[in-house]
C-alpha cells in the first residue's frame, strides 16, 4: 500500500492494541488461552486477598447490571459472602468469565481481573507481549516529530503496561503519553473519544486514530478524530465499503507526517 499522510493538524496518535500494533493470534492463542487454564487456581490461591476480593465484587455489580439491562448471562449469580462453600462460590465465577469470554465481552470487571492474572505471568516471564516491528521504530519517529502518542484499549490500562512493559522489545513504556480503557468509555461509543481529547487537551479533529475495527473507527470519525483503519494478517475483513470510506495501512511506516520538521 502506498504512504498515507495524516492531516498537519494532528498533535496526538491514539492507538489501538489487538490487531493494530500487536497481533490478534496472540491475545486469541496466548493470553486467552492462559486465563481459561489458570483461572480456578489463581482464585483459590489468592480467594481471601484484597485485591481477589474487588475483582469479584465488580463480577457482582456486573452481573447486577447485565439482569437489570435484561442481558442474558449465567444462571448463577457470584456470592462472595458464601464461605461455607468455597468451591461452589469458585466455580460460578469461573462459570462467569468463561461465559463472557465466550461472548468477546470488554466489561470492565472482566478485564480488570484478567489484568490481575496477566501480571504473574508477564513478571515471571511466562508472557512476552508481542509487538509488530514497525510499531517501535515508528512510534520514535513521531515522538521525535513531536507527536504525543496515546494508547486505547478494551484490556485494562494495567494490561497494556504489562503489554509493552514486558515485551519482545524490552520495556517500551516510555514511547507513551498514556493509556485509556473502557473506564472512560466503550470504544464504539464516540463519547468515549470525546472524553479522552478532554483528558489529553487538544480538540477531537488534532488526534488521529489508529484501529482494526471499523465500529470504533465510525464512533471516532463522529467524534471528530482523524481516522485510519490497520490491515493486519487475521484482522476482520473490511467491507468494500469501508475500504473506500477509510485511509487503509498495512504498516505504521506507511504514515506521512506532513509539513513537520
Amino acid at each position: 500500500m502506498a504512504s498515507v499522510s495524516i492531516p498537519a493538524c494532528t498533535t496526538a496518535l491514539l492507538l489501538d492494541i489487538e490487531g493494530t500494533t500487536t497481533p490478534i493470534t496472540f491475545v486469541k492463542d496466548i493470553l486467552f488461552p492462559y486465563i481459561r487454564e489458570h483461572l480456578e487456581d489463581h482464585l483459590s490461591t489468592h480467594w481471601e486477598e484484597d485485591e481477589c476480593k474487588q475483582d469479584v465484587h465488580l463480577l457482582k455489580k456486573q452481573i447486577e447490571e447485565d439482569m437489570r439491562q435484561n442481558r442474558a448471562c449465567p444462571v448463577h449469580t457470584v456470592d462472595q459472602t458464601v464461605h461455607t462453600d468455597e468451591e461452589k462460590a469458585i466455580r460460578e465465577v469461573v462459570e462467569n468469565v468463561m461465559w463472557q469470554m465466550a461472548a468477546d465481552r470488554k466489561s470492565t470487571a472482566l478485564k480488570q481481573l484478567q489484568g490481575h492474572m496477566w501480571r504473574a505471568a508477564y513478571t515471571s516471564g511466562r508472557i512476552k507481549g508481542e509487538i509488530y516491528p514497525d510499531v517501535v521504530p515508528s512510534v520514535k519517529t513521531w515522538r521525535e516529530r513531536g507527536l504525543k502518542v496515546y494508547i486505547y484499549s478494551s484490556g485494562s490500562v494495567e494490561a497494556q503496561k504489562l503489554l509493552f512493559g514486558y515485551s519482545v522489545e524490552g520495556d517500551v513504556l516510555d514511547l507513551f503519553d498514556g493509556h485509556f480503557d473502557t473506564t472512560i468509555g466503550a470504544k464504539v461509543d464516540s463519547k468515549s473519544y470525546e472524553r479522552i481529547a478532554e483528558r489529553i487537551g487538544c480538540q477531537p479533529e488534532e488526534i488521529t486514530f489508529l484501529t482494526d475495527v471499523s465500529r470504533e473507527a465510525k464512533a471516532a470519525e463522529e467524534a471528530g478524530l482523524n481516522v485510519l483503519l490497520v490491515v493486519r494478517p487475521g484482522n476482520m475483513e473490511l467491507t468494500d465499503e469501508e475500504s473506500a470510506h477509510y485511509n487503509l495501512i498495512t504498516s505504521f511506516s506507511q504514515l506521512q507526517l506532513t509539513g513537520r520538521a
